[in-house]
């Protein structure tokens, strides 16, 4: 147990300069591109005594080393700062659109997770056969699909050809807003108020979302799950299961794939910033009002607090989400703790 905190301590300690360098480079990137807020929020005829005044009062004529200084005091209060534009405090802004972006991505990353795997054991175990080569030729298509174009596709078929699914928003037009008030994950505040008609109403609006972002990253774990599999399926301990008359479906599934799984825990952790930055295009894609789609709208803006913010946010759920895979893999495998 001792091995396994000063792991969890050292993993948690590098969390710390991998945000700071983040939002440096942010900070900078913002400063240095062509545009500012305050072009944005005046126009482009403004007269340049108005543009000047305004950029003193939110601080943007300063020195850039300054203005950095500044910011860094400001994270290690804890805060955030104002919007440049709604004069919104940003973790209220972050704080409204957070749970929307989290249950997606909890969504996206059950489905990776329930087709990648499934799909590679099933493959790795039809090996040479037709099923083998079609799951490999899903897992390498999907991939390359960039997931904004499998986003309209799903739409137009599922929801414009077909007429089955919505193609934006998380609720209908009938679904009142005071159901989702406890924590905002709309699937739990609808369990938790026992509004079983709003539920379904919420599932049917995840369906096209969740899967445009879950069918594009599993065929990683496809390809991960087949290979490590094969692998598996070669040991000494997998013909002694066979020769001992166990179930081939319970030594493939059960025996075999719990070992072949810790590679994909692994992983699982480094998908995640992938499943966040796929979010930003899903969700502007659903019209998903997450902090993807708030991320880019500040974009346009140049709206520097909030972005920062949102970025900030993303680093730290990736970091945490990092961490937790870490974890479960040093439980595991104890010799990652040494």
């Amino acid at each position: 147990m001792k091995n396994l905190a000063r792991y969890i301590i050292a993993r948690l300690l590098l969390t710390i300069p991998m945000v700071f360098i983040l939002l440096s480079i942010v900070f900078v990137v913002l400063r240095i591109m062509p545009g500012d807020p305050v072009s944005s929020m005046l126009g482009g005829h403004a007269p340049e005594s108005v543009i000047e005044l305004k950029k003193e009062e939110l601080g943007l004529n300063r020195p850039i080393a300054l203005q950095y200084l500044d910011y860094l005091w400001q994270i290690c209060r804890l805060d955030l700062g104002d919007s440049m534009v709604f004069k919104q405090r940003v973790t209220k802004a972050i704080a409204e659109k957070i749970p929307a972006t989290i249950e997606l991505t909890i969504c996206g990353i059950l489905i990776t997770l329930f087709l990648g795997v499934f799909l590679g054991a099933y493959a790795a175990d039809r090996r040479g056969m037709v099923q083998d080569y079609v799951i490999r030729l899903y897992g390498i298509v999907v991939y390359c699909i960039p997931v904004f174009w499998m986003g309209l596709m799903l739409q137009l078929i599922f929801g414009i050809w077909l007429d089955m699914l919505p193609i934006a928003g998380r609720t209908g037009p009938r679904v009142f807003a005071s159901t989702f008030e406890k924590t905002g994950l709309y699937v739990l505040d609808s369990i938790l108020v026992r509004d079983f008609s709003a539920l379904g109403d919420v599932l049917i609006h995840l369906v096209l979302p969740a899967f445009t972002l879950g069918l594009v990253l599993s065929g990683i774990f496809v390809r991960l799950t087949r290979a490590n599999m094969l692998d598996v399926l070669k040991a000494d301990y997998i013909t002694a299961a066979e020769a001992r008359g166990i179930r081939h479906r319970k030594i493939v599934y059960k025996h075999a794939l719990k070992n072949a799984f810790i590679p994909i825990l692994t992983m699982m952790g480094l998908q995640i910033a992938l499943l966040m930055a796929g979010a930003v295009l899903t969700e502007t894609t659903f019209s998903w009002p997450g902090m993807g789609r708030l991320l880019l709208e500040r974009i346009y803006l140049r709206d520097y607090p909030t972005i920062q913010g949102v970025i900030i946010m993303i680093a730290l759920i990736v970091a945490m989400a990092s961490l937790i895979v870490d974890i479960i893999y040093a439980i595991v495998d104890p010799r990652v703790r040494y």
